[in-house]
Formats: C-alpha cells, sequence, structure tokens
C-alpha cells in the first residue's frame, strides 16, 4: 500500500507557508483548501472544491492552533486584494515567467498542488514518470478493481493516453491527471486509506487464510434431492467480499455459476418490503423463527407462514411481486432487481434446475396447496403460476463475485457499492438484516446468532450469504451440506472469520481488545483526539493530511466536523 509522500519541494513549501506572514501585519485564521483564483489550469467548480475539502479533511476534532504574530507585509499570489484578484498567470507573463520556472514561481508563491498532482507524486515515488502498470498495480493494493464502473471513465482515458505516448507504458505527470481527473475524489480516498478497510491487503492475507483453513475440511454431503444439484464436484469451494467502498477480493472456485436457492429468499423479502411496505408484507407472512424444519407443512397461531425465510413464507412472499402480472414480466422484474444489486455483474438463470425443481417439487406443491386451503395468499392468486415463479427464483444462477455485491448492497443500505445506485430503501434493508439474523440459517438460526452474531442466509446449493452491516458483504459457497443443510465449509469460515475480527454484532469495539478491528489502520483508533503539539509535528501533519489553504473568519469556533476539519493556524508559536 503506498501512502501519500512528501517531496523536499512540498516540505520547503509548508515550512515557508506556515512561517510566512499575513499582509497588512493583521491576523488571520486560515483552513486548507485550493485557491480558486489561482488553480493555473482549468477553473474549480465551487461544488467540487468543497467536495474535495471534505474529502481531505475528513477526521477527527483537532485543538485549535495559533500563528506567531507577523512581523512583515507580505505579497501573496494566491490572496484577493480589494480590488479584483490577481492572476498568477498574469503576473508570471508580466514578470516574464513560463514554463517549469513558472512552475516553480508558483510554488514559491504558496500555490499547493492539487490532488492530482499528489497522487502523481504518492506513486512516482521520486520520478518523472510511472509505468501505467506500476499505478494500476497499486490501486489494485486498495482493493479497487480496474474494471469497477465508478472508474470506467478514468480506464478508457488511460487506454487512450497510451496509444498516444511514445513508448505505450508511461505517463508523465500532466498525463497522468488527465487520466485521473474525472475519478479523482475516489483516487484520493482510496490511496489516503479512507476506505472501510484501509489496510486491505493486510486483511485480504487473512481472508486467505480462513479460506485455506476451511478448505481442510472433508465432511457433509452434496445436497442430492434436487437432481441438477447432485452434479457439482465437493471439492469446489469459493470466498468472495466487497466492502461498502467497493474494495474486492475473491479466492478459491469464485467464477463458477451456481443457484441461489433458498439464499434468493431475503432478496425477494427485499423486493417485496421495497414496493409495498412492511405492514402490508406482514399481513401475510410472521416474523418469528419457526423452530422446525425449513420444509414443513406449518403455520402459526394465525394460520400465517412464521417468516419468509422458510418455504411456506417465501412461497406468499413470492406471490405478493408484482401481482397481476404474468411470470415473464415478473420474473424480468425480478431480475431487474437482482442485477441492480449485484452492480450488473453475473446474474443468470439454469432452466435444467428449474425443470429439475419443478419435476421434483411435491412436498414445496404440499406446501402451496396448504397455503391455499389456509386462505393465505392474496385474493385471486393462481398457486400454481406462483409456484412456477417460486422455482424459477430458486434457479437463479449467480457466481461468488456478484452475489458478494449483492450482500455488499444489503451491507450498504440499499446501494450498490460499485454503482451507486439505489435499489432498495431503507427500511426493506433493515428488515430483511432482522429476518436474516434471525431466521437466516435453517435449524442453525440461533447457534449462528449466538457464535457468529451477523446477518446471513443459507442455501441448499452450498452457498452462504453473509452481511457485514456498514462494512461489507461475503458470499460463501462449498456444495457439501451438513445434516441441517448448511454448508460445511461455509460455517467454518464465518465462525472463524468472527473468532478473528470484531464483527459480531455484540462485540464491544472499545474493550474487546483480543480480536482485529479491521475498519482501523494499523489496529488503531481511525479518529484520534490530539494533544498539544510541537511545531514540528504539526508542520507533518499539515503536509500529510492537508495539501490546500482557505481562509476562514478569525472568530469562528471549532465545530462538529465530521467531514471537514478546522485547523487554526493563528495559535502556533515556535
Amino acid at each position: 500500500m503506498l501512502h501519500f509522500r512528501r517531496p523536499t519541494v512540498l516540505k520547503e513549501l509548508f515550512e515557508a507557508t506556515l512561517k510566512r506572514p499575513f499582509p497588512d501585519g493583521r491576523q488571520k485564521t486560515w483552513l486548507p483548501s485550493r485557491c480558486l483564483c489561482c488553480s493555473g489550469a482549468a477553473s474549480v467548480d465551487a461544488r467540487a472544491l468543497s467536495a474535495q475539502l471534505k474529502l481531505l479533511h475528513a477526521a477527527a476534532h483537532r485543538p485549535a492552533f495559533r500563528a506567531a504574530p507577523s512581523a512583515a507585509p507580505f505579497r501573496s499570489y494566491c490572496t484577493k486584494t480589494e480590488g479584483a484578484p490577481v492572476e498568477v498567470d498574469e503576473q508570471l507573463k508580466k514578470d516574464g515567467v513560463s514554463g517549469e520556472a513558472g512552475s516553480d514561481k508558483r510554488r514559491n508563491a504558496g500555490i499547493l498542488p492539487s490532488l492530482e498532482d499528489l497522487l502523481f507524486y504518492t506513486v512516482a515515488e521520486g520520478q518523472e514518470k510511472i509505468p501505467a502498470h506500476k499505478f494500476l498495480t497499486a490501486l489494485k493494493a486498495t482493493g479497487l478493481r480496474t474494471g469497477d464502473p465508478r472508474l470506467k471513465e478514468c480506464m478508457e482515458t488511460l487506454k487512450e493516453t497510451l496509444k498516444n505516448t511514445s513508448d505505450g507504458v508511461t505517463l508523465d505527470r500532466h498525463l497522468f491527471k488527465k487520466c485521473v481527473q474525472s475519478n479523482i475524489v475516489l483516487l484520493t480516498q482510496a490511496f489516503r486509506k479512507k476506505f472501510v478497510i484501509p489496510d486491505f491487503q493486510s486483511f485480504t492475507s487473512h481472508i486467505d487464510e480462513l479460506y485455506e483453513n476451511a478448505k481442510t475440511l472433508a465432511g457433509g454431503q452434496v445436497a442430492d434431492y434436487i437432481p441438477q444439484l447432485a452434479k457439482f464436484s465437493p471439492d469446489l469451494w469459493a470466498v468472495s467480499l466487497c466492502t461498502v467502498d467497493g474494495q474486492r477480493h475473491t479466492v478459491g472456485d469464485t467464477k463458477v455459476p451456481f443457484c441461489l436457492q433458498s439464499c434468493v429468499k431475503p432478496l425477494k423479502y427485499a423486493v417485496a418490503v421495497h414496493d409495498h411496505g412492511t405492514e402490508y408484507v406482514h399481513s401475510f407472512i410472521g416474523k418469528e423463527p419457526s423452530g422446525l424444519r425449513f420444509n414443513k407443512l406449518f403455520l402459526n397461531d394465525e394460520d400465517k407462514p412464521h417468516n419468509p425465510m422458510v418455504n411456506a413464507g417465501a412461497i406468499v412472499c413470492t406471490s405478493l411481486i408484482k401481482q397481476g402480472a404474468g411470470n415473464a414480466e415478473k420474473f424480468d422484474y425480478v431480475m431487474n432487481f437482482l442485477k441492480k444489486m449485484a452492480g450488473n455483474e453475473y446474474v443468470g438463470f439454469s432452466n435444467a434446475t428449474f425443470q429439475s425443481e419443478r419435476e421434483s417439487g411435491d412436498r414445496n406443491f404440499a406446501i402451496g396447496y396448504y397455503l391455499k386451503e389456509k386462505k393465505c395468499f392474496p385474493e385471486g392468486t393462481d398457486m400454481t403460476s406462483v409456484l412456477d415463479f417460486y422455482f424459477q427464483l430458486c434457479s437463479i444462477e449467480v457466481t461468488c463475485e456478484s452475489a458478494s455485491v449483492m450482500a455488499a448492497t444489503l451491507a450498504n443500505g440499499g446501494i450498490c457499492p460499485i454503482t451507486g445506485e439505489r435499489v432498495l430503501s431503507p427500511e426493506a434493508v433493515r428488515n430483511t438484516l432482522s429476518l436474516m439474523h434471525s431466521c437466516g440459517m435453517y435449524d442453525f438460526s440461533g447457534q449462528f446468532a449466538f457464535h457468529v452474531g451477523l446477518p446471513a442466509k443459507s442455501g441448499v446449493s452450498g452457498g452462504i450469504l453473509l452481511v457485514v452491516p456498514n462494512v461489507m458483504g461475503i458470499m460463501c459457497w462449498a456444495p457439501p451440506l451438513d445434516k441441517l443443510g448448511n454448508s460445511v465449509r461455509g460455517i467454518q469460515f464465518c465462525t472463524d472469520l468472527v473468532e478473528l475480527f470484531n464483527f459480531h454484532n455484540y462485540d464491544n469495539l472499545r474493550h474487546f481488545a483480543k480480536k482485529h478491528d479491521p475498519r482501523r489502520e494499523g489496529g488503531d483508533q481511525r479518529q484520534h483526539n490530539f494533544g498539544p503539539m510541537d511545531y514540528e509535528s504539526l508542520q507533518q501533519e499539515l503536509a500529510l493530511k492537508a495539501p490546500l489553504w482557505k481562509k476562514v473568519s478569525p472568530t469562528e469556533s471549532h465545530q462538529d466536523s465530521s467531514t471537514t476539519v478546522v485547523y487554526r493556524m493563528d495559535t502556533v508559536s515556535k
């Protein structure tokens, strides 16, 4: 992982800027920002500037610092006089300065590099040019993929730019800036370790170890009551994860398609709640764990299915989606939702599994007729058509990679991390995660909630859809199942994950010192309350954390600034 480095010129620049007096001998208060009047290239939109400031200065509360009294007037190219702003380029033109000398003059005048410049310095490590592959390697180390939809413009520009370079490999600073400027905020977050998992390489090395530990397990049987499922090799084993910031990691057979089976139950429940609301959906379905096998013919005291995660509840939930439409339209509707949840990654359909399910689905037909007898469906529902649709949804195919993005969408409150599109309402996501936590793992739900403490849903194809709320989504897949219908390796991986990291819902994040917290860089608190700092430490802090400058009112008090940190430079004394 690369960090922002401070070249010598930046160090001298910060020292000169911190020590310089203010015009007219008056004390002023300053906040890191970018001077709009002196950006040099294209003018900076005020909203973009605000977004950059919020990004760069999101941190903990810091105490105020006051600058030493100024001694003499100072002419700055980055200030506004009482008249019109002084443009740097115009002033340099008058002075007959251009080219590299002009760049040096700008630096000496107190104009700090743009975000694009800082990113270049980070990757270049002192070189004038950087190979494109070095940038891409560093990008992957942050957890971002070159195929991330958010980086599409950046990658396309990079490809076209390399075609026009002399060697087709390296980029100088200006070409690099051209390539990254469209995605500079996301890239700056990535390289400054501002994602939810800052030390991503370290975290994924632990994930790989957990994967290898679970791989050694040889127990369990591949499901054979649906003939098509029995064809999968028991040796298949895959884990994929996607964080709420779109960081990705996969290990094992992650590109092999498999059917969601019961893992689709929370997803279609989320669609139903998204469309109709909680009250309507739960007028047909309960919210309690059943304490019985998932395919039992049994209802609660109100003659409703116990919850949407058992077959009876899932069949009724299926009947609530797109009522009145044909199965083809309903299927396309749900597929569209799932593709959006997966960030448009692979979501397919296995017709062979669908036919196999329908031919061997006597138990589900029995449940359907029982539900019809008890009037559990909305009025006018065609039960056999609902069962066909139910079998279709169970036969939807995903890969571990695409399913991990679905799980991450749930972890991210219904917004797909890699597209930024809102797919599900917050209400639908909250309800879905609650029921996954209490009812998602068949008859193992109570033990899983106790030991793992995370929302999850298993399926007889061997998948476990695991959600770490506000952090990441994970899909584990291995066909061999235990006697309760859960993936043997998947259960082991989830258990080991929570033993190593403090992801359990009831882990005390402050005092549980025996576990790692990957949300904190290097295991430390991500936000600090700073005590008194000496002058040299302050210079280093500002050089790394605040490459931009902006005036603020001298009387402005320090606010609770979760997005922007105010540095009061008028309290520093050497």
